[in-house]
């Protein structure tokens, strides 16, 4: 998990017709959990544990309130991969681990395992390396002795191989593959039940959440290592998924694993939109999350739905699918996005404000008047079945402009960026109210409308 690059939005000049139309704007109200029952509450009525992956170093403040209050597990984001971990051969670093264990234990919270054999994020030294089969599988047998033991009794499930597969369900040609063949898959999860035997093992992979041609390999696998008597305890399918593509067969899915006999786990849950945002993707993803939540709460064997980070200022997405983001419940504020209610609703919780869907309280921007080098603009804030008791919005300016004077408002400009808030008067916006602030600026070099972004 890495934390995203900003990226800047500029927009083409428009027409001064063009500028007197209403431009939506982004508002977000400020949290309100106290008045809500926490999602871990929420899906442990169920049976369930709702969890999040987390950066070690980013406990603290709102991050950490958040973490601990909100999810029953704890995902360790990066740091119990083995670059990590491991960076010189039996030279080991598990403090940001130990911070994420302790963690969850100071807040009663499961840790997921994350992960232990992979094709990525290996040292040097490993990948680098001229292996026998033989060394190449105690090297492996002893990683995994050595982590999965130091957290003996901590951990609840680990991730103890990630992404075998191709598309095409043929295994992935990897390190461990190509060094030691299919086989493995078994001899890892058989090292780490040794280890840990109370701890749940799990095969985890993305886009094996429909019935494909990749989850179908993912099932025979899993099939064959129950028949052989192998310690295969879970499946975890990730869930990295797009904006409106909620696999049709994901609960038939679920189902056919658990059949097997084996746990499932929705285990890095995230829904990535084409950037800007705005309410109807807003809209669309809180669906999204609901579809996924819900399919899980329908199967008894499917335990767990972590999101892969619960806040975008926390998101891998960004810097993985460029022109792509706002992929959590969260925005990069901690405030709860409508996606976050509609896992609240799956599982099982009412309908909170903002509802799901957002567009509870909007905001509209407006030039009133323009003149050579200067201009006048307003914005509107409105709302509909939410209300409320502060307010603020940004956005970015595209050619120049500078704000020079604002009412009904403190605003701030730094280079592009503008900041309003409410005055000392106006931030309440009852349900079905609205309050409206104005500013006169100047401009040089044409006056675009503004990309907003959520305040």
């Amino acid at each position: 998990m890495r934390s995203p690059r900003t990226r800047l939005r500029r927009t083409p000049l428009v027409s001064l017709a063009s500028l007197l139309t209403g431009v939506a704007l982004l508002l977000t109200a400020p949290a309100a959990h106290a008045a809500d029952t926490p999602l871990r509450d929420l899906a442990a009525a169920k049976g369930k544990v709702v969890g999040t992956a987390v950066t070690g170093s980013r406990l603290t403040g709102t991050y950490g309130d958040i973490a601990g209050s909100q999810f029953g597990s704890l995902t360790p984001g990066n740091a119990m991969k083995w670059e990590t971990v491991e960076p010189a051969r039996n030279s080991f670093n598990w403090a940001e681990a130990d911070q994420i264990v302790a963690f969850a234990q100071a807040h009663d919270q499961q840790v997921r395992g994350h992960t232990l054999v992979w094709h990525s994020q290996n040292p040097g030294w490993l990948t680098n390396g001229s292996w026998t089969p033989a060394q190449l599988g105690s090297l492996l047998q002893n990683h995994i002795s050595t982590e999965v033991g130091r957290y003996k009794g901590k951990i609840a499930a680990w991730d103890v191989v990630n992404e075998p597969f191709n598309e095409d369900g043929t295994f992935r040609s990897d390190l461990w593959y190509d060094g030691l063949g299919s086989g493995y898959i078994a001899d890892a999860l058989t090292w780490a039940h040794a280890a840990d035997p109370d701890a749940k093992l799990y095969i985890n992979d993305y886009n094996v959440e429909g019935v494909n041609a990749k989850s179908t390999a993912l099932y025979d696998l899993v099939r064959s290592l129950k028949e052989r008597g192998v310690p295969i305890g879970g499946v975890g399918l990730q869930a990295h998924l797009i904006l409106g593509q909620v696999p049709s067969t994901l609960q038939q899915n679920i189902q056919r694993f658990a059949d097997l006999g084996v746990d499932v786990a929705i285990t890095e849950l995230d829904v990535r939109m084409q950037l800007p945002a705005d309410s109807a993707k807003l809209a669309q993803q809180a669906a999204d999350f609901k579809s996924v939540v819900a399919a899980c709460a329908a199967v008894t064997r499917c335990v767990n739905v972590t999101v892969w980070g619960f806040t975008d200022a926390d998101s891998w997405v960004p810097d993985t699918f460029p022109g792509y983001g706002a992929a959590t419940p969260y925005d990069a504020n901690y405030q709860p996005k409508p996606a976050y209610h509609g896992i609240a609703e799956a599982l099982g919780g009412s309908t909170t404000t903002p509802p799901p869907g957002g567009g509870a309280c909007a905001a509209a921007y407006s030039v009133t008047s323009q003149w050579n080098t200067g201009f006048t603009g307003q914005v509107r804030i409105s709302c509909s079945g939410a209300s409320l008791s502060s307010w603020k919005v940004n956005w970015n300016y595209g050619a120049g402009q500078r704000i020079t004077q604002a009412w009904n408002a403190t605003c701030t400009q730094s280079g592009a960026a503008v900041s309003c808030a409410n005055a000392s008067y106006d931030g309440v916006v009852p349900d079905g109210g609205s309050v409206t602030f104005g500013f006169n600026g100047s401009w040089s070099d044409g006056n675009p409308v503004p990309t907003v972004t959520l305040g």
